[in-house]
């Protein structure tokens, strides 16, 4: 029999990987945050899934991260600053050969869990896929991407990436993850921010052209000074083609803030202010972005960490 998948994260990636895989006829266990959500999760009776406009639902089964059944693969797809936590909550119950597919927004977090969870194989992943929750346990497929998988350490691709085959989940693992990782990092430095601060879709930061262009500039001097210069080639030229290509879309960042969420800065312009100030390199335009989305947060009572 299959290894279930565990998905921690009953967030729009979670729920939309947990759908499809539930789909395909893979074992899927959900993992929610505690008694109350479990409670919610059961009356509901199941995901679903909105795709094409027809909505479907998976009566997936559910559990609190205090069961007693052992963990062999665990889909993480909670939000970066919650990862390192809600991890090592379920260290106890990882198998001795359990793998964990990391499916977190930027930097730094990655490295937060594979520290908590040594014994553990952790896989990096990057999405391009878009979704949006329009309920609870509901989860709208918005966008068709792809999704990269790798791991930095263990080049050998794991026999599970049948199970995204099986689940339609475009896929492809990749020998470099941590250079798609630091790319989507920069994408999202040079787009999320400035559709906060100017309340806009990506489509209307093509009105900001060269304040785009100037911070493409800055990110891709970084890339270069912290080792990518793979991730820096052709930055401007990309990040203005997801721009069009999304523009009737809302970042990630924009709906958290509209939903007065907490967002992940700390891993996306957060981690590339740090890395700067530790490699001495002065980036002018990005340290006052960091500044005045930070401000901005703090105006709307959010956190800024």
């Amino acid at each position: 029999m299959s290894t279930t998948w565990h998905i921690l994260g009953a967030g729009s990636l979670g729920t939309l990987w947990a759908t499809r895989l539930a789909r395909a006829g893979v074992p899927v266990t959900l993992i929610v945050r505690d008694q109350a959500r479990l409670q919610a999760y059961e009356a509901q009776g199941a995901l679903t899934l909105v795709e094409h406009g027809e909505a479907r639902s998976y009566p997936i089964p559910a559990q609190t991260p205090d069961s007693a059944e052992p963990i062999r693969r665990l889909l993480v797809a909670c939000k970066a600053y919650d990862a390192e936590s809600a991890v090592a909550q379920l260290a106890p119950r990882l198998a001795p050969d359990a793998e964990l597919i990391l499916l977190q927004n930027g930097l730094g977090s990655q490295d937060a869990v594979a520290a908590r969870v040594p014994h553990a194989r952790c896989l990096y992943a990057s999405s391009t896929e878009g979704a949006f929750r329009d309920g609870d346990w509901r989860v709208v497929f918005a966008g068709h991407g792809y999704t990269w998988l790798g791991d930095a350490s263990h080049p050998v691709p794991p026999i599970w990436l049948d199970d995204l085959t099986a689940a339609g989940i475009p896929h492809e693992w990749s020998t470099d993850i941590l250079t798609r990782l630091w790319r989507k990092l920069a994408l999202n430095c040079a787009i999320n921010p400035l559709t906060v601060l100017h309340q806009c879709r990506n489509g209307g930061l093509e009105a900001h052209h060269c304040e785009v262009a100037t911070l493409c500039g800055e990110l891709s001097e970084l890339l270069q000074r912290c080792g990518q210069p793979a991730a820096a080639e052709d930055l401007q030229q990309e990040v203005e083609r997801v721009i069009h290509a999304t523009a009737a879309n809302y970042s990630s960042m924009y709906q958290d803030v509209d939903s007065r969420r907490r967002t992940e800065i700390s891993y996306l312009l957060g981690y590339a202010c740090k890395a700067a100030r530790r490699h001495s390199l002065h980036l002018r335009h990005l340290e006052q972005l960091e500044s005045r989305l930070i401000a901005h947060l703090q105006s709307l009572g959010l956190p800024s960490d």
